[in-house]
């Protein structure tokens, strides 16, 4: 049932893509992991997926672990400062970046662990008070500060959406990140790229997909239902 739920979604992915004229390579789909077992993990890694995305770090670090070392891990989850040294040098990318300290403190560990880790500024386009997130008219702003820590590269933008029963109320949210990141990469600021779009879920992937992402983050659509009582690996 997992390999056929992935199968779908990435099947949905590449038809939106091309809807919208774009090549559909340009998009990786995230399998959202957190709260499921490793040995679902394996099946879908047995499958051919080898990006995973967690929303805790000790749920990623316990994962990192026991499944293969060629998968690539991506932080979606909101990132305490004091767990950054945990995860600094396991994850592929980190998305949900949203304060000029947390950024320091991942270059901080980051230069301790002697690598360069990759990373997201998360918006909150929508001005969801419940939300993570920089307000639109604060990105650039911060995007020119954090440039300049050397033990980051600044590879584009990630949001949560929000939650809708239409996915298309959700269009202009995805459309006005792509144009933020295309008015970034305009001010072709040094340690910056903004090859990277981190939007849409198992409710809006689609849409997402059509408006520019170039990561789409997948958990429901793929897993299934999430059982919290049952949140450790």
């Amino acid at each position: 049932m997992l390999t056929e739920n992935y199968d779908l979604v990435y099947q949905n992915v590449v038809d939106a893509a091309k809807k919208a004229g774009r090549n559909p390579d340009e998009v990786t789909l995230i399998a959202v992991s957190k709260t499921k077992p490793v040995s679902m993990l394996q099946e879908i890694y047995d499958h051919g997926c080898r990006h995973f995305g967690e929303n805790k770090v000790q749920e990623l670090v316990e994962k990192y672990e026991v499944l293969p070392k060629d998968i690539k891990w991506h932080m979606i989850g909101h990132l305490q400062r004091n767990k950054v040294k945990y995860i600094v040098d396991k994850v592929f990318l980190i998305h949900s970046v949203d304060s000029v300290r947390l950024a320091e403190e991942i270059d901080k560990q980051a230069a301790k662990k002697q690598v360069i880790c990759n990373i997201l500024v998360e918006v909150n386009v929508a001005n969801e008070a419940t939300k993570f997130g920089l307000m639109v008219d604060e990105v650039v702003s911060m995007v020119e500060e954090i440039s300049k820590f050397p033990n980051i590269r600044i590879k584009g933008l990630m949001t949560i959406a929000p939650y809708v029963v239409d996915s298309e109320e959700n269009r202009s949210i995805f459309h006005n990140l792509k144009q933020l990141s295309v008015d970034i990469m305009q001010k072709n600021i040094d340690n910056v790229t903004m090859d990277v779009l981190s939007m849409g879920m198992t409710g809006d992937y689609e849409v997402a997909t059509e408006e520019g992402a170039t990561l789409v983050r997948v958990g429901t659509g793929i897993f299934g239902e999430r059982d919290y009582s049952k949140a450790s690996v």
